[in-house]
């Protein structure tokens, strides 16, 4: 299902013109861009394609997977700038979802572990605070924060510490991936393995089949060969809708793989 139809430039908005990240050609030449269930921005680094992500997260207001929510972010102050510079055109307003940033998601582990003892803490200070009590009145004290705890350890695992990179991703899209939602990740498959890649694949559309809808900034030609994917090119200045076979992502990749000598002797 589409639930963001359409990302546009407002009228009149206020720009920054010739600083960050209006500066950037492709955020300069935006007018209005429209989204399919699966929608993927490809293109150099330094391109845009994950600062115009970033700017659309804040803009449909969605919880950010990283140390800091995005309106806290001391990092995403420009794009902030950017957000509020954007319209979104909604054909069914969702607020289920999340924005993921790959390079962020070390913080976010981080903060759900001072999360998780934070909230240890507090049964622990309820132990010394009920001491002498009844065994129901600490039960009933504390079940708040162990179901807390409990929902916690089931979303994520009680030491995601333990699992691989790969591993923690996955398990985190498994458990955050929700129907009738609005899904941004930014170059998710930095830690995925190419089999855990195809994994994220059939992941995605099984997602679509119960009303999600992603928009995806990535450099792998496994998840850009998700079927019926809208595919928009960041590089030359302009977004431009793009073929999957026409993307130098893939055709470099494709002919690397035929022949890896050929281009090793090149470099």
């Amino acid at each position: 299902m589409i639930h963001l139809e359409q990302v546009r430039k407002k009228r009149g908005a206020t720009t920054r013109q010739g600083l960050f990240p209006f500066s950037v050609p492709v955020i300069a030449a935006l007018a209005e861009l429209d989204l399919a269930e699966v929608t993927f921005f490809v293109g150099e680094n330094g391109s845009g394609k994950s600062t115009l992500l970033e700017a659309i997260g804040l803009a449909a207001n969605l919880p950010f997977v990283g140390t800091e929510d995005g309106p806290l972010d001391p990092a995403l102050q420009s794009q902030r700038q950017l957000a509020a510079a954007l319209g979104l055109v909604w054909r069914k307003r969702t607020h289920r979802g999340f924005f993921l940033r790959a390079e962020d998601f070390f913080g976010f582990q981080k903060r759900l572990a001072r999360e998780r003892v934070a909230l240890v803490d507090q049964l622990d200070a309820i132990d010394i605070e009920y001491a002498g009590r009844s065994a129901l009145a600490r039960g009933l004290a504390k079940g708040p924060i162990a179901a807390s705890i409990g929902a916690m350890d089931h979303r994520y695992g009680a030491d995601p510490d333990a699992k691989s990179h790969g591993e923690a991703f996955l398990r985190l899209f498994q458990s955050r991936f929700v129907p009738d939602s609005l899904i941004l990740m930014d170059e998710p498959e930095a830690a995925l393995s190419p089999q855990n890649q195809l994994g994220l694949v059939a992941l995605v559309r099984s997602m679509v089949g119960e009303g999600a809808q992603f928009v995806i900034a990535t450099h792998s030609p496994i998840l850009l060969a998700v079927p019926d994917a809208r595919i928009y090119g960041f590089d030359g200045g302009r977004i431009e809708a793009s073929r999957y076979d026409e993307l130098a992502h893939v055709r470099i990749t494709r002919d690397f793989l035929n022949d890896p000598a050929r281009y090793l002797r090149l470099l």
